[in-house]
């Protein structure tokens, strides 16, 4: 696995909150925002499989669908 470099600023305060968790945590700093890159990336990859199964059933259910909203 490749690491790349990155030089990130952090707003004051959220230096603070970081600092004071990665203690709590016994970690780093870097690797909590590691963490929460990372959930954000499997945030945006939920929604849009989200978004693709409701567009596979309005498309391939569509007539179920408009029967269902006239019953």
């Amino acid at each position: 696995m490749g690491l790349m470099a990155m030089n990130l600023r952090v707003p004051e305060d959220l230096d603070r909150r970081l600092e004071k968790l990665a203690a709590e945590e016994h970690t780093s700093k870097s690797a909590l925002l590691l963490q929460g890159a990372e959930l954000v990336l499997q945030r945006h990859a939920r929604r849009r499989e989200i978004s693709g199964g409701l567009d596979f059933v309005m498309s391939h259910d569509a007539d179920l669908l408009k029967r269902l909203e006239h019953a």
